[in-house]
């Protein structure tokens, strides 16, 4: 199915019509979301961090990603890397605090599995996490939804 909203967006791009936009994107019930559409997934003091679907879709086929460097400290809410896709550039955001462990370094060779994949093969970076606390700045899998609804909505 998604295959088929891809090709039929790539097609209705090339002929220059208007198709709306599909107005979903799936949401991961036991991850945690930020308002600039990262997710977060905690196990123990480690965190797995990626863009959301609902970002990609709206970024179009990413064509980078700026990866950081391990090591690197990020703070709740601070920009780490960028990705660039055919419609724009945006900022990644951290949705945590803490030293950046691991780096997703197939995004280097294969940047769209951020579209394809977003929630699994397509993670950023993992993080030892520093502050469990800001946990609770972050919004549920209901909450986000919402809050993609309303965000969309009003474009």
């Amino acid at each position: 199915m998604a295959s088929r909203l891809v090709w039929a967006s790539r097609v209705a791009s090339y002929l220059r019509i208007s198709i709306p936009h599909r107005g979903f994107a799936s949401v991961v019930k036991d991850l945690k979301y930020a308002t600039s559409h990262e997710w977060v997934k905690v196990e123990g003091d480690k965190a797995t961090i990626g863009i959301t679907d609902h970002a990609q879709d709206h970024l179009g086929d990413v064509v980078y990603v700026e990866l950081p460097e391990v090591g690197t400290s990020v703070k709740q809410d601070g920009s780490f890397g960028a990705v660039e896709s055919v419609k724009a550039t945006s900022d990644i955001n951290s949705p945590v605090s803490g030293k950046i462990v691991e780096v997703n370094d197939e995004l280097s060779s294969s940047p769209a599995l951020v579209n394809s994949s977003p929630y699994e093969n397509g993670w950023i970076i993992k993080v030892e996490v520093s502050d469990s606390d800001e946990l609770k700045n972050l919004m549920d899998s209901e909450q986000y939804s919402k809050f993609c609804e309303e965000e969309d909505s009003k474009h």
